[in-house]
This record gives C-alpha cells, sequence and structure tokens, in this order.
C-alpha cells in the first residue's frame, strides 16, 4: 500500500480525496498548513507528496523545496494556481507533475500510478539472461552467479540503470572514474566491454548493442 502525504487546506478536496484514495487502496495522510507537513515529512516515511501552493503560513514551493533537499521522495503540485511562471517554477524545482485545480479523478489517479511506478525502487535489475541484485553486488546469468571485476559490474550497472537508452563512452568513463584509481582510457573501455560480453552473453544472444560511434545501449 502506498503512503501518500496531501498538503491542502481545503477541507471539501480533503474529503473527496480521503474516499478516492481509500477506493484506490491507497494510504493517506493530511497536513493542513506548512508547520504540520514538515512535521510529518521529518517523522514518517512517504511514497509521494501532493502539494497545494497557497497554504495559511506559507506556501508548497516552500515545502518542496525542503522535501528535495532532505528526502528523495516524489511530489506533485496541485493547485489551482496555473500561471506558467508557477508550472515552470514548480517542475524546476524537481515536482515529478503540476496538476491544476479543478482536476479529474481518474487522470489524477493515473499520474499519480505513473508517479509511484517511476519511483518504485528494486534491487533486482533484469534483462533477458542477465539479473543484477544491486543489493547484494551480483550479477547472475540465467541464475548462475557471473564474476565481474568490480570496474566491469559498475559499468555493466550503468547500462542496466539506463536501459533502452543510449550511455555514450564518455559517460561511462566518467561513471567509473572514481573507483579506477588509474585513468581508464578509450580503448581500455573497449576491453571492458569485450571481457563482460564474454561473461555475460551466450546462446540466448547479445545483451550489450553498440552504437558505432557513439556508445552502448542495453534494450529489453
Amino acid at each position: 500500500m502506498s503512503k501518500i502525504l496531501l498538503v491542502e487546506d481545503t477541507q471539501s478536496i480533503i474529503l473527496g480525496l480521503e474516499y478516492l484514495f481509500k477506493e484506490e487502496g491507497f494510504e493517506l495522510n493530511i497536513a493542513t498548513n506548512k508547520k504540520q507537513a514538515i512535521q510529518k515529512i521529518d517523522t514518517e516515511k512517504f511514497d509521494l507528496i501532493l502539494l497545494d501552493i497557497m497554504l495559511p503560513d506559507g506556501n508548497g514551493f516552500e515545502i518542496g523545496k525542503y522535501v528535495k533537499k532532505n528526502t528523495n521522495t516524489p511530489i506533485i503540485f496541485l493547485t489551482a494556481k496555473d500561471e506558467e511562471k508557477d508550472v515552470v517554477y514548480g517542475l524546476e524545482l524537481g515536482a515529478e507533475d503540476y496538476i491544476m485545480k479543478p482536476f479529474r479523478n481518474r487522470e489524477l489517479i493515473s499520474r499519480i500510478k505513473n508517479v509511484l511506478k517511476r519511483n518504485q525502487k528494486s534491487t533486482i535489475l533484469t534483462c533477458k539472461n542477465i539479473k543484477i541484485d544491486t543489493e547484494l553486488g551480483k550479477v547472475y546469468n540465467n541464475d548462475e552467479e557471473v564474476i565481474l571485476t568490480k570496474l566491469e559490474y559498475k559499468i555493466l550497472l550503468n547500462l542496466f540503470i539506463n536501459q533502452n537508452k543510449l550511455v555514450t563512452r564518455e559517460e561511462i568513463l566518467n561513471d567509473i572514474w572514481d573507483i579506477a584509481g588509474n585513468f581508464v582510457n578509450d580503448n581500455t573501455l573497449t576491453v571492458y566491454i569485450k571481457r563482460i560480453r564474454e561473461k555475460i552473453e551466450d546462446k540466448d544472444g547479445q545483451v550489450i548493442q553498440t552504437v558505432r560511434g557513439l556508445g552502448y545501449r542495453i534494450e529489453e
């Protein structure tokens, strides 16, 4: 059950969302002002925070800044402030979404579920026959552990985290710089990719795709 904090001072909206979220199986917590919201954020863990902007003792932008500075909790602004500068400011603060009042219930639920899905934490990353357990730092090929060096693991993890996206050679080199000890150049990276492929790719097919002249990609 996802735990959501609603920061809202309009009672009719609170009552409507309490019923709607109960139907959807969400656990809803309420804060009607900035002070209550900060207290709850400091003492409880939430999967998502819905923020009104206009509050009796402050505004949602101030809370949004506090959330982004002190937690990893995603936020959605839910507000009547519809000026472009407010929307842009809210998104630049790091909000996942900015929803105008009045809102449609089903659209709101859909957007909330999308944000929750995007921010769902998992310790298991998979693609084809390969599985990475990020908590244990282990890689498996068809459930058999594959032994990788620290650098090989770091490179493969980078590709899996960015699955279905191009990861440039420069991005990989920058990512492994901190743990390499010595400088890893472009030619050395090619060698590392070759070694990783030899360890994880078999008859089940290619896992790492080369985008010539640019970098690498892993696709489902």
